[in-house]
């Protein structure tokens, strides 16, 4: 199977984060990266930040992602953000589908294709995501769960260069659960084959893993032959097992 670009280590900071801190971590991250970058990589701090990160970044390695966007591109829509603006703040990828964005705020299939598609018309790169609940796992309907996000979710203007896919298992995140990797391989070579019918050159399409990825166990979870990167929650609020995270990948 072909793989699209460089390993992909992404860092969702979630909804942590003061000024302060916030430029101490990314400050840390920018200067390691700078030094060396082992992987193509990205953070994705919460919305209050991306102005702050975004000059701090500027002109450095580091790239720079939101955790949401709206799907419309300006509005009456109080509290939202769009994908133009997101664009014009510094950044390069959105975070879309996010199974705590499912979950929390009632995101179907049809609403993350729709944020996914207001992140390409904004030159955004969406990180489109998925996965199953602990309970539709033990059941065995994982992989359908999934195949019926991906056709639900990823529009067709998608194309390898455009998107990314991050799977993660629900019950693995932030529970410090994670899948076996004969799991992770076999669930990975699904979304490729279901990527592979559903766009051109699908199976092109870098798929990231996520869900309790941390310094102990990238090494294993990057060498995997269809994980091109991972998306990384709690290990990517400290800069040293983040970092960490980034030297484990394999060079491509």
């Amino acid at each position: 199977m072909g793989v699209h670009g460089r390993v992909l280590i992404a860092g969702n900071w979630k909804m942590n984060g003061l000024q302060q801190d916030g430029a101490a971590l990314a400050g840390a991250i920018d200067a390691r990266a700078r030094q060396a970058a082992p992987a193509e990589i990205l953070i994705c701090p919460p919305a209050t930040l991306l102005g702050s990160c975004a000059g701090l970044l500027a002109g450095g390695p580091v790239a720079l992602g939101a955790q949401d966007c709206h799907a419309q591109a300006s509005g009456a829509f109080t509290g939202d953000i769009s994908a133009r603006m997101l664009k014009d703040a510094g950044c390069s990828h959105v975070i879309v589908g996010h199974s705590e964005r499912r979950a929390g705020h009632g995101e179907s299939d049809a609403m993350v294709r729709a944020k996914a598609q207001a992140a390409l018309a904004a030159g955004l790169v969406p990180i489109i995501c998925v996965g199953e609940t602990e309970a539709e796992c033990d059941a065995g309907q994982g992989a359908d769960i999934v195949a019926t996000q991906l056709h639900g979710s990823i529009p067709p203007e998608a194309t390898p260069a455009n998107i990314v896919v991050a799977y993660e298992p629900i019950w693995a995140i932030g529970t410090g659960r994670t899948p076996e990797l004969a799991d992770i391989d076999r669930m990975h070579r699904h979304i490729r084959s279901v990527l592979a019918a559903q766009l051109p050159a699908g199976e092109a399409v870098r798929l990231l893993y996520g869900g309790s990825v941390k310094a102990s166990n990238a090494a294993e979870i990057l060498a995997r032959p269809d994980v091109d990167g991972a998306l990384v929650g709690g290990a990517s609020l400290k800069a040293e097992e983040f970092w960490a995270i980034a030297v484990a990948a394999p060079r491509r």
